[in-house]
């Protein structure tokens, strides 16, 4: 069985967290990227399929290819960022069935139906994503994900000639509580919830 985690973890990963839209100048190490993946692939994916594919943009020239992909409004709040990870999906996700899960012919109940992988690669790799966000609070970064980008011309920029497909930008760094929004309301429980 396991144990209740401390209030204070519930507090870091999720109450007290925020979509953060400034950093501070604090830099963020790969050993620190490392972290955060090594932590989030333990998420569980339907048949272990793990189709979430990482690209962690942190040079000036890889945020000048960025730029050209955001959002007006992402654009300041992107460059200013210590790192930008681009999560993305392949759509083969597939070919590593072999290796990943022990369900036998799993590679070719994908391989033959190109809407059935399309439709898992992106499920899971946005159920990814959100391991992928919890673990950057849990190794004490913030994080600010983003929708606001031309998926097409970061593909053409980061992923072209692959089967890779962007569909998350996130923001990682330190941040500077002074931008944030105000808290927005959450739903209640009976707002959202049957129990039967």
């Amino acid at each position: 069985m396991l144990d209740v985690v401390s209030f204070s973890a519930q507090e870091q990963l999720f109450i007290n967290a925020r979509s953060v839209n400034a950093f501070t100048g604090q830099p963020v190490s790969v050993d620190q990227l490392r972290a955060i993946y090594d932590l989030c692939k333990w998420g569980p994916t339907s048949m272990n399929c793990q189709p979430m594919r990482l690209v962690f943009v942190t040079s000036p020239q890889g945020k000048e290819k960025l730029r050209a992909c955001l959002s007006p409004g992402n654009i300041e709040k992107t460059m200013a960022a210590p790192v930008t990870a681009i999560v993305a999906m392949d759509v083969a996700f597939f070919d590593k069935l072999p290796t990943l899960t022990p369900i036998p012919n799993a590679r070719e109940m994908f391989a033959d139906n190109a809407d059935k992988a399309q439709s898992a690669a992106m499920r899971n790799s946005w159920l990814q994503a959100a391991y992928f966000i919890i673990a950057a609070r849990a190794q004490g970064l913030d994080a600010g994900p983003m929708g606001g980008f031309n998926a097409d011309a970061v593909n053409a920029a980061f992923f072209a000639d692959t089967t890779i497909k962007a569909n998350m930008l996130v923001n990682l760094g330190y941040g500077d509580a002074s931008a944030n929004y105000p808290r927005g309301p959450r739903l209640d429980f009976d707002d959202v919830a049957t129990v039967v």
